[in-house]
């Protein structure tokens, strides 16, 4: 889907694909995006917040936006965890924009820009375990951060404007350093 011919769609929605070198406050705003979000969301059930992407790994160039994942029990009160993200700032995008049916998926916004995403998923999603095991084994190997930087701004620059293709195009690394043998 091609959003830059659609003016339906708000600026941030659209906006390019920026890395910028890696910001030790990134791992800061993560831990109080989670602190806010527990505050928010514990009344939900949830229990776990977790800070992942890029920006939760130290010295890795990133686009600059917070990436965090909740752990729900269950998709019954997604309408009710909604409306109270959506009144703390954070904007819902719906699952058939979104098309991915396991996370439910919402966007801050700070001067038109994305300043955080957050995924909502079921309590034992398996994406959940993949997100943690990619972090934790990218912030275990500077090899593997110096590889995955360089990857990240060849793929910006050539997909600068389709965001969609440019998380496609990391989908190999990405594979690759979750079958690495993780026991040794």
């Amino acid at each position: 889907m091609n959003l830059k011919n659609n003016s339906n769609f708000p600026v941030w929605a659209i906006e390019s694909v920026e890395i910028k070198n890696p910001d030790p406050v990134w791992i800061i705003k993560g831990n109080e995006e989670r602190q806010k979000l527990y505050k928010l969301l514990s009344i939900f059930g949830v229990t776990e917040i977790e800070h992942i992407g890029s920006t939760s790994i130290p010295n890795l160039p990133a686009k600059p936006i917070i990436d965090l994942m909740a752990s729900i029990p269950s998709m019954e009160q997604i309408n009710e965890m909604a409306q109270k993200l959506v009144s703390y700032g954070w904007h819902y995008v719906p699952p058939e924009l979104d098309n991915r049916p396991w996370r439910r998926f919402f966007v801050k916004v700070k001067n038109d820009k994305r300043a955080a995403h957050l995924q909502l998923m079921l309590k034992g999603e398996e994406r959940w375990r993949k997100q943690l095991l990619f972090r934790n084994t990218l912030r275990a190997n500077s090899h593997l951060v110096e590889e995955y930087a360089i990857l990240k701004r060849r793929l910006a620059k050539e997909f600068a404007n389709d965001r969609e293709a440019y998380t496609e195009a990391k989908a190999e690394f990405v594979k690759r350093v979750l079958l690495m043998d993780h026991n040794s």
